[in-house]
């Protein structure tokens, strides 16, 4: 039974000291307690007793006797002898004179702890290894690690490296072949046959139908979502939507997907036929529901910025190219209307004849009668839509939603709620509508109006549908279908309308925890979000805490001077102004950075590597087998380099070097590179970072900050979106990230063009990598919104958006009759705590299903807001989100260093964004990624890099603040808090890169002297 997935470094640390503890895990697992001392003390002779406690300490701590029981650090022996009161530890070497005498004092302490040997526990280990192995799909290497961590728990001694090895390997093995049979079994001999010939490749084609049904849309047009419909069927076609695979986890079916994603068709041609099927069936059924996804995420952007805003566009541009005739036309009737009015005070005796030769004086009756035709034709009548012009612009593209409107309504399944069901049939009914031949009472362009849904018609469209000289009992069919499609993408976006083959386009309701679902799960998450069933005692005291806060700033606005409120009651607070740098930090700053070692960035990512060694593990092939390349950690350096810099890779190649070569690089790029990967190597950064001292002077870790860095996409994909503001005349995405006071990226989400923050920060917060869980949460004025902040409250955390708009922040009281002083009038809201308790039990089941990842925040507060009305939910959300909302405007006018903790943190973020964008410096700037997957794996790889120079940056800080104070350097701690962790004089982002390490033998570079001038360009 193979056992190579262990190396040979990996098999050496198997059951010994691989390091010395540390003083921690020493005060942990080597603190000799009662029962330990009393087996101990009837020992007679010092070197027995020490001895004693060495095996014993070391069977708790490793999980098994050494050969040499004396083979351990030197500060375990010194540390148990003291315990002991023996002067002498070294006496310890006496213990392995007679080994007869070492054997029976291990049999004692095996049978006075209650352990086992391996063979009586191996089989119930192999149910728990094939339980795991069938649920995760853990590769190798982490079953074997989880393997130790049962023994150990289970009290079973450790048996050698290879036993162990060669179970985990073969209980694998027979899961993974169990999970292969069990998908490939229920396929009949014609699914299996249109599986298989996925990877053919078609006459005149030159890649297989899988490669090229996983290739998504990019395009924005009719055509293109044609095509995207034509795929959903395509895929629909193949007949396996019906297989049951309900008994395969559900996580194993998208691993093998994204196995299947991701490898050639040859390379899955040569597995086995029930891997070989079962990755097919997999890949399939994961592939069906992001093509639903793409096809609806495209008809999104279809009606959102190719047909909605280039009609609202154009018919902005057509009343700007008229406003010159329209200003003069007004002009006219405006000097008419003056002379009207004036005649109002001439006396009872005027006539109509004397006020039109007073109006002629000025305009004559000819221009009037042109100036009211022509401002009658350009403004909406009195009472009438004024998007009524746009809409009849829209009507115009009539021909580019014709061709896939019958696809639309037959291919994607799609559900509603009862509110929305009548939009929803009134979309399947178009296909029928739209196929009807026309007649003399229907004529071509008009439908018949006894057969559409006219109730439905909302009065802005009643214009553009029931145009004014239509045949009798019609309505014009472009006006309905657009009227139809708009109605329709509107619910779809609120989700009252979804794609029940979905991910991204599901039903929210249904995903929500319900029944025994929720009975089971609500104990614990209501203990963990620390959340009552009874709402009283808990609005209790935020009434108190919102009224005394209401009335402790009211009675400081005399005497606090950065506060004060106008004539309106509108708040306003002073300017933080800007903290000037004092001369000790200027030089402390210009110090470090001249003392940091020049290097490049692959260099970096490598050091990190060295001090990381679960970062390049973390790395596994997408098969879920275990890595079996040489100088692994070279290649992914290499691939995360090139993704970084943006820069392809060309230049981080060398043709010379096995793991540097294109081949290497791009299967490497392909298979071990993805957001799992990302995530499981982030993590142990995030832990070494907080371990620095210069990084707890910074922050404990539970202060975070999100904010989004802009990106454009010059390529065309349906995953960019269109603002001027950042993108010109382009399209980009944004990439969010969550930043805590430490300096280190915790998560990162990529979201199209850039959208309200508030929509998805909850989401990025619960994909954290690792770390400490904030409990602080700061952003921009983009997230602001009082249904997140009831939803940030209910899920543990404190959050401070920026007010950007202060003086139109409007405070809310709960205490109806209270007297807030000068505060009453900015105080005019009202709080319905009787709203907030009547739906306080879906309010819990909604936090906890976005808490236990069962429903994602983004599309449950797209439910609750409905468009601008809010449900009578999300109504309840909001009024407990203004308890908070006012509490934390509050905070922010009357405490100075709340403003500035928060405008610290908004700094930083900006910080690490200024070092994100010189170092994506390729191409422009440029993301070159047509699709999400693309940009997730590429923008990953940038906040990976970016935490990698943060911790390396982060450790050399540290030496040389170290070094400047034991040189005598007079280092303030006032001035090491302002210290920024995103240095880059000394990083190399351009040319060649290095990815060979210096020989540092275990130790760090040298740091560079810094009164020597540095004649070096910046870099």
């Amino acid at each position: 039974m193979p056992v190579e997935f262990l190396t040979d470094a990996q098999a050496a640390t198997y059951c010994c000291y691989a390091r010395p503890p540390s003083v921690a895990e020493l005060d942990r697992c080597f603190l000799l307690d009662d029962k330990a001392r009393g087996l101990i003390e009837s020992k007679r002779l010092p070197h027995t007793r020490l001895g004693y406690a060495v095996q014993l300490t070391t069977l708790l701590f490793i999980g098994r006797f050494l050969a040499d029981p004396t083979d351990v650090p030197t500060e375990v022996v010194d540390y148990l002898a003291e315990q002991l009161d023996i002067a002498d530890p070294s006496c310890v070497k006496d213990y392995r004179v007679r080994e007869m005498t070492r054997l029976e004092h291990a049999a004692q302490i095996r049978d006075a702890y209650g352990f086992v040997e391996f063979t009586a526990a191996a089989e119930e280990l192999a149910r728990w290894v094939d339980d795991r192995a069938w649920t995760t799909g853990d590769g190798p290497k982490a079953l074997f690690d989880g393997a130790v961590v049962w023994l150990r728990e289970h009290r079973v001694l450790l048996p050698g490296v290879s036993t162990l090895a060669r179970l985990v390997a073969r209980v694998r093995d027979a899961a993974m072949a169990r999970l292969w049979d069990t998908l490939a079994a229920p396929l009949t001999a014609a699914q299996a046959s249109a599986l298989e010939r996925l990877l053919d490749i078609p006459d005149g084609a030159r890649t297989s139908d899988l490669e090229r049904l996983r290739r998504g849309p990019t395009r924005v047009s009719g055509r293109a979502m044609a095509a995207a419909l034509d795929r959903v069927s395509e895929l629909t076609a193949i007949g396996v939507m019906q297989v049951e695979i309900g008994t395969v986890p559900r996580r194993r079916v998208i691993e093998l997907a994204r196995y299947g994603m991701a490898s050639k068709a040859p390379a899955l041609r040569r597995h086995p036929r029930s891997r070989r099927l079962a990755t097919l069936l997999a890949t399939v059924v994961v592939l069906q529901a992001r093509a639903t996804d793409d096809a609806v995420e495209l008809f999104d952007v279809l009606m959102t910025t190719e047909l909605l805003a280039r009609a609202q566009r154009q018919t902005r541009d057509e009343q700007a190219r008229r406003y010159p005739r329209v200003s003069k036309d007004a002009g006219k009737l405006a000097a008419a209307v003056g002379v009207l009015l004036e005649a109002t005070t001439w006396g009872p005796e005027i006539t109509l004849e004397l006020v039109w030769d007073a109006i002629e004086n000025v305009v004559s009756r000819t221009e009037l009668r042109t100036a009211v035709a022509n401002i009658t034709d350009v403004v909406p009548a009195p009472g009438t839509d004024p998007d009524a012009e746009w809409r009849t612009t829209l009507v115009e593209r009539y021909a580019v939603v014709r061709p896939f409107l019958p696809m639309l309504c037959t291919t994607i399944r799609f559900g509603a709620t009862a509110e929305a069901a009548p939009v929803l049939d009134a979309l399947r009914a178009l296909p029928d509508l739209l196929d009807a031949r026309p007649t003399a009472r229907v004529p071509a362009g008009y439908l018949d109006a006894r057969q559409v849904a006219v109730d439905l018609v909302p009065p802005g469209w009643a214009r553009v549908v029931f145009t004014p000289g239509r045949p009798e009992a019609t309505v014009n069919r472009a006006g309905y279908v657009f009227c139809v499609l708009e109605l329709f993408h509107q619910r779809l976006r609120r989700r009252d309308i979804f794609a029940l083959a979905s991910g991204r386009w599901a039903d929210p309701r249904a995903q929500l925890l319900h029944g025994p679902a929720w009975e089971a799960a609500s104990g614990s998450v209501l203990n963990a979000l620390q959340l009552p069933t009874d709402p009283d005692p808990l609005l209790a005291e935020h009434a108190r805490d919102l009224d005394a806060a209401l009335r402790h700033v009211a009675g400081r606005l005399i005497a606090n001077t950065e506060v004060s409120v106008d004539e309106q009651g509108r708040l306003h607070a002073g300017k933080i102004d800007a903290v000037p740098d004092p001369p000790s930090l200027t030089d402390l700053r210009r110090r470090c950075e001249a003392m940091l070692p020049r290097v490049d960035i692959g260099e970096v990512v490598l050091e990190v590597m060295s001090w990381q060694p679960d970062f390049v593990a973390a790395f596994t092939p997408a098969s879920g087998g275990q890595a079996r390349l040489d100088d692994l950690g070279v290649s992914v350096a290499a691939a995360l380099t090139a993704h970084a810099l943006n820069v392809g890779f060309t230049p981080v190649l060398s043709p010379g070097v096995a793991a540097l070569t294109r081949h290497r690089i791009s299967h490497v790029d392909q298979n071990y590179l993805r957001a799992e990967t990302y995530a499981a190597a982030n993590a142990p950064l995030i832990t070494a970072q907080a371990d620095i001292p210069l990084a707890q002077a910074w922050g404990g870790g539970l202060l975070a900050a999100v904010d989004g860095v802009r990106f454009v996409v010059p390529v065309r994909s349906i995953d960019a979106r269109p603002n001027p503001r950042y993108f010109g005349r382009r399209r980009g995405v944004t990439l969010l990230n969550l930043v805590n006071d430490q300096a280190v990226g915790l998560a990162g989400l990529v979201v199209s063009g850039t959208p309200r923050d508030s929509l998805h920060v909850i989401d990025l917060i619960y994909r954290q990598d690792g770390g400490r869980r904030p409990e602080v949460i700061i952003s921009d004025t983009g997230s602001y919104s009082d249904m997140v902040c009831g939803l940030m409250r209910l899920l543990g955390f404190d959050y401070r958006p920026q007010l950007a708009d202060l003086p139109d922040a409007k405070l809310w009281r709960i205490n109806s009759g209270a007297d807030y002083g000068p505060l009453a009038t900015a105080a005019r809201g009202k709080i319905d705590l009787g709203r907030i308790r009547a739906h306080w039990p879906d309010l819990l089941r909604l936090a906890g299903s976005i808490h236990t990842g069962a429903v994602s925040a983004h599309d449950v507060l797209r439910m609750l807001a409905h468009g601008g009305n809010p449900t009578q939910l999300g109504e309840a959300l909001a009024h407990y989100g203004r308890i908070f909302k006012t509490l934390h405007v509050l905070s922010y006018v009357d405490q100075a260093p709340y403003r500035a903790e928060i405008k610290g943190m908004r700094n930083l973020q900006e910080g690490r964004h200024d070092l994100a964008r010189h170092v994506f410096h390729g191409r422009r700037g440029d993301l070159r990624r047509a699709y999400h997957e693309g940009m997730e794996d590429q923008l990953g790889a940038l906040g990976l890099v970016l935490n990698c120079i943060t911790l390396w940056n982060t450790v050399y800080l540290d030496a040389a603040l170290a070094r400047l104070r034991d040189e005598g350097y007079p280092v303030r701690e006032e001035d090491v808090v302002r210290l920024s962790p995103y240095m880059r004089r000394h990083l190399n982002v351009h040319g060649h890169y290095s990815f060979q390490l210096p020989d540092l033998a275990g130790t760090r570079r040298t740091l560079r002297d810094p009164d020597t001038s540095d004649d070096d360009e910046d870099r």
